[in-house]
């Protein structure tokens, strides 16, 4: 059973802890474990309680926002590292396996050294108790509880600019490099959790979404009643999007409508191509302006696609300037033009994985998270966005290679898929005083701590990130030039301004 991916996990109000079925009997009557209905369980029987139900109308709360703090450096937004608690109900292929033997098969993140000290200092629970020994055997509905020390990649320091908020709606400004929701390696650095900390909003309603380097109109319901509302018009195809990109090459000058369908490859890696079997698609594209090397586009997708934009335009051999998927040399010599690629789709993927490990940035290929991202389209129903969460580890630190280097996270197993938002049990640190996320110094509204004022649970004497020492992405490796322009309703019409690398006289010499 899977867990949901970013959801709070729901608790019950006035439901004490003796309540549990399988609470210990501390009245006298007997000291053995119970089960459901209060039967006594053979000797060696080990209870497993039944899962708990969940409240998907649970939001983020200041909880989740006081985890830990922001501090700008170097023109990027920062986390300062924290301790989280990953969550997971067992899965089907993990029942009658160890711990030990799930570790070593699918969390490979860590080593087997770095497991059993984690459950020597009670890092590691299963269904609350501390895992003392790793060859307990996993059962059906076994609740896991993994303690990380968390470390975010970095993010473009530029604010997030609100365009309108009156009380229905929430419009921003959305940054390249930012994620809409938390996801992959990314928890505080999203726009989710920056509205929060920062501008105390909260319990925000997805109307649609943009990948993580992507930038533009991002818009959100205030309320639930907005948000159905909403929804019936992506339904009904009544909102209009307009986009605009910079794409390698002279585009032409007259329009060009294209119809291919569009099929996802992957929901894992979030990868998409054009294929018979797919999806029917039309994208309307005019070139606006060609400066000798690259032309700007205007982007009208009249069908909501995942990453359709990129798609159509890779297949009409334009591909969005330094985008890393559909732009990547993997692709083959054509690049995908004409949907050519000569691979088969699983060639395909370990020949992007190889080559975004080359390069040696995690961050290019959106593996953990570029799956319930799209390039704007209809979202749709917030149970829509977690639908096929899949996602590696965030926590989990890439061992290094032999020469030195970190692997990607993409590199990494996935991991308990499902993960759920409490931080409140934070292992025992060095000096044995357990940092809970009540502990972590708050911050006022839009302030945040300097790395100088770096609170004590930034380093964690396990974690092997912390030994790490990562060079901070670069601007060309923060964006790729495609922008949401313009969102338009019946009788609403929310925009911004074109992005500086729209401009006609742009010469590519400014990223940021």
């Amino acid at each position: 059973m899977e867990a949901p991916a970013d959801p709070v996990e729901a608790t019950h109000p006035g439901k004490r802890r003796h309540d549990d079925p399988g609470e210990r009997d501390t009245s006298g009557r007997g000291k053995r474990r119970r089960g459901a209905g209060g039967k006594k369980l053979p000797p060696g029987e080990r209870y497993v309680p039944p899962p708990q139900k969940r409240n998907p109308g649970v939001s983020f709360s200041q909880e989740h926002f006081d985890e830990t703090s922001y501090y700008f450096e170097g023109g990027l937004r920062k986390v300062h590292p924290y301790y989280f608690d990953f969550k997971t109900y067992c899965k089907g292929r993990w029942v009658g396996k160890s711990l030990l033997e799930v570790f070593k098969s699918e969390f490979r993140a860590e080593s087997i050294e770095y497991y059993l000290e984690a459950a020597r200092e009670g890092r590691i629970r299963l269904n609350e108790a501390p895992v003392e020994d790793l060859s307990v055997v996993l059962r059906n509905n076994d609740h896991m509880r993994n303690t990380v020390h968390r470390h975010e990649p970095p993010v473009a320091g530029r604010p997030l600019e609100v365009l309108v908020d009156d009380g229905e709606v929430l419009v921003v400004d959305k940054p390249a490099s930012i994620p809409v929701h938390p996801c992959g390696r990314f928890r505080h650095n999203t726009v989710i959790f920056i509205l929060g900390k920062e501008r105390g909003l909260s319990q925000l309603h997805t109307v649609h979404r943009l990948d993580r380097l992507t930038s533009g109109v991002l818009l959100f319901a205030r309320t639930l009643e907005t948000s159905q509302r909403l929804d019936r018009m992506v339904r009904d195809r009544q909102l209009e999007k307009e986009y605009v990109c910079r794409v390698e090459g002279e585009f032409p000058e007259e329009e060009l409508v294209c119809e291919e369908p569009i099929l996802v490859v992957s929901f894992k890696v979030g990868l998409c191509r054009v294929d018979p079997r797919g999806k029917a698609s039309r994208t309307v594209f005019q070139r606006l302006s060609f400066n000798g090397s690259s032309s700007v586009v205007r982007c009208l997708p009249l069908t909501g696609r995942t990453h359709q934009i990129r798609v159509h335009l890779q297949y009409l051999g334009f591909p969005v300037l330094n985008d890393p998927i559909y732009g990547s040399s993997a692709w083959g010599p054509h690049r995908g033009r004409g949907g050519l690629v000569g691979k088969t789709d699983e060639e395909l993927l370990q020949a992007l994985l190889e080559e975004n490990r080359l390069q040696e940035n995690p961050l290019l290929l959106d593996v953990a998270h570029g799956h319930n991202e799209t390039d704007g389209e209809a979202g749709g129903p917030e149970k829509e966005q977690d639908g096929h969460q899949t996602t590696a580890c965030p926590g989990a630190s890439a061992p290094p290679t032999a020469a030195g280097k970190s692997l990607s996270a993409q590199e990494a197993p996935p991991t308990a898929a499902g993960k759920s938002l409490s931080a409140q049990e934070a292992p025992p640190t060095a000096a044995g005083k357990s940092l809970s996320a009540q502990e972590a110094p708050p911050t006022a509204a839009g302030k945040s701590l300097s790395a100088q004022e770096a609170p004590p649970s930034s380093r964690d004497h396990l974690c092997s990130e912390c030994k790490l020492v990562r060079a901070d992405p670069t601007d060309r490796e923060l964006v790729m030039f495609l922008h949401a322009l313009r969102y338009k309703g019946p009788n609403f019409e929310y925009s911004t301004p074109f992005p500086h690398w729209a401009r006609e006289d742009w010469v590519g010499a400014d990223w940021s």
